[in-house]
């Protein structure tokens, strides 16, 4: 055989799909905002109103928020530049620690954070097309609820199915490849954006009443009307915003459930930073870009209904739709569709941004062993394409689940579905994790001095300390007076101990 032919048939040897560095600045902004904006700006704020009672107290909730998602952010941006992968979080996590905590994250990820926020998010785009499309309801049933405890049912809906379905689409849109993922991305968070931009220059410029900013910001801070905290166990004592220092601070941590997770999905683009281009100074800025402006906006969308309506309407929201109630006042008889379609727009590019940046960090579990070997490989579009399916497979199952309740008045069974669990689930994990690679930043200061630091976390050690403990506060009162639903996402966490080793066996024996 002439050696010289041989060069000519390691040529002819089709490559290896790669990842394909697609992401500029803009789109990695907007991957980082649209992943953000969902549908709790247009909601959450009713049952923050509740639990602190004032608007000065609801619109600080969204600042401390606020702050600790951009300090967040603008922490990991260390990490971000000294390790540029695919896998972000998950890649941190197993380089500051161990890739024990590694796993962990990225199992928590694909079992409850990931998923679970996309199936939250797709029942959100249901529920408002149901609006426009009386047929599709929470109650109008495909498959009556089968009941499986006290407390939990599965059935099928048409407003289920519509999630479904929107889960499916946006998979295998993400597996005909990026250039398609990202385009929708912007259309969608471009789309988005300008919504939120209109509704706030309408309730500072076009829809304020002067008897809802007399109300709200000439009593500014006096709790009136607000929900009683009730804890789960029973030497914790039930408190409310109105019931002193004490009351007001439990109060408050409770209420970051639903701001928090508004703000959350900011760290999917480290998720992606293996297709970035200059991801070393790119993904850095688009974390400190993206989680700024969606912060500003919350903001300003929040002082927007204070100047529309009285916190007592804010409060009783029908449905909690804040931001149907305020544009309804300016807009009346049209506000429900005119928010309706908006919200769509929103949880649509939110849902395709989760979905293309979850599967990342699958991919790069299975690189080093750690998940479903199939997992590793890109298609023909270079995306990991096994890693959307199973996603999607699995974000499907959480969509399925109702919860019950009884009413005490008419003795009939209520059927909700899993969106406020989820929101408990969610943001109890992801702190947890958060609260770890923030630590991390530390830690491989002293582990890995050598490594390039092309950026500093600001204010290190102080600011990311301060974090820690806020972070941490929340924690501890959502286990007190959340039990019920943040338990099993500490369960979730820890019953991945026994999987990454089984999985290691595995992997060494393979």
């Amino acid at each position: 055989m002439n050696p010289r032919t041989l060069p000519a048939k390691q040529a002819a040897t089709p490559a290896e799909p790669r990842l394909v560095q697609g992401l500029g600045l803009l789109d990695s902004t907007m991957i980082v905002a649209g992943s953000m904006i969902g549908s709790g700006i247009f909601i959450v704020s009713a049952d923050i109103s509740r639990q602190v009672g004032s608007p000065g107290w609801l619109l600080l909730a969204w600042v401390v928020t606020g702050l600790l998602t951009v300090v967040g952010a603008l922490s990991y941006g260390e990490l971000a530049a000294m390790f540029p992968r695919a896998g972000g979080q998950y890649v941190y996590l197993r380089e500051a620690y161990s890739p024990l905590w590694g796993f962990l994250y990225g199992w928590t990820l694909f079992l409850v954070i990931q998923t679970g926020t996309i199936a939250a998010v797709s029942v959100a785009f249901a529920r408002y097309l149901g609006v426009l499309v009386p047929a599709i309801s929470a109650s109008s049933w495909i498959i009556p609820p089968i009941n499986l405890s006290a407390k939990y049912a599965l059935s099928l809906s048409t407003q289920q199915l519509v999630a479904i379905a929107l889960i499916v689409l946006l998979t295998i849109v993400n597996t005909r490849g990026l250039q398609i993922g990202k385009l929708i991305q912007n259309i969608f968070t471009s789309a988005k954006t300008l919504s939120l931009l209109a509704l706030i220059f309408i309730g500072l410029f076009i829809g304020r009443h002067s008897e809802a900013i007399h109300a709200n910001f000439t009593d500014w801070w006096t709790p009136r009307e607000v929900t009683s905290v009730k804890p789960n166990l029973a030497f914790v004592p039930t408190v409310t915003a109105a019931a002193g220092a004490l009351g007001l601070f439990i109060a408050f941590c409770v209420a970051q459930v639903g701001s928090l997770f508004s703000s959350d999905a900011w760290n999917n683009i480290t998720f992606t930073a293996g297709e970035v281009k200059d991801p070393k100074r790119n993904v850095p800025l688009s974390l400190a870009a993206g989680t700024g402006l969606v912060t500003v906006l919350y903001l300003l969308a929040n002082v927007a209904y204070l100047c529309m309506l009285p916190l007592e309407k804010i409060q009783h929201a029908p449905d909690d739709r804040v931001a149907t109630a305020a544009i309804e006042t300016v807009f009346s008889g049209a506000g429900p569709i005119i928010m309706a379609v908006a919200i769509m727009i929103s949880t649509f590019g939110c849902s395709n941004g989760l979905i293309l940046a979850g599967a990342r960090v699958y991919y790069a579990m299975a690189r080093d062993g750690l998940f479903f070997r199939a997992t590793q490989r890109l298609n023909q579009r270079s995306v990991p394409a096994v890693g959307l399916i199973l996603q999607c497979a699995w974000t499907i199952l959480l969509v399925l689940p109702r919860t019950r309740l009884r009413d005490p008045a008419t003795g009939m069974t209520q059927y909700g579905n899993l969106y406020s669990d989820l929101l408990d689930y969610v943001i109890f994990a992801a702190l947890c994790f958060y609260i770890l690679t923030i630590a991390g930043i530390a830690v491989l200061r002293r582990k890995r001095p050598e490594v390039e630091r092309p950026y500093r976390a600001l204010g290190y050690p102080i600011v990311p300390i301060l974090y820690i403990v806020a972070a941490a506060a929340i924690l501890v009162v959502l286990l007190l007076y959340k039990t019920d639903t943040t338990w099993p996402g500490l369960v979730i966490v820890l019953a991945g101990v026994p999987v990454y080793f089984i999985w290691k066996s595995k992997s060494a024996q393979t």
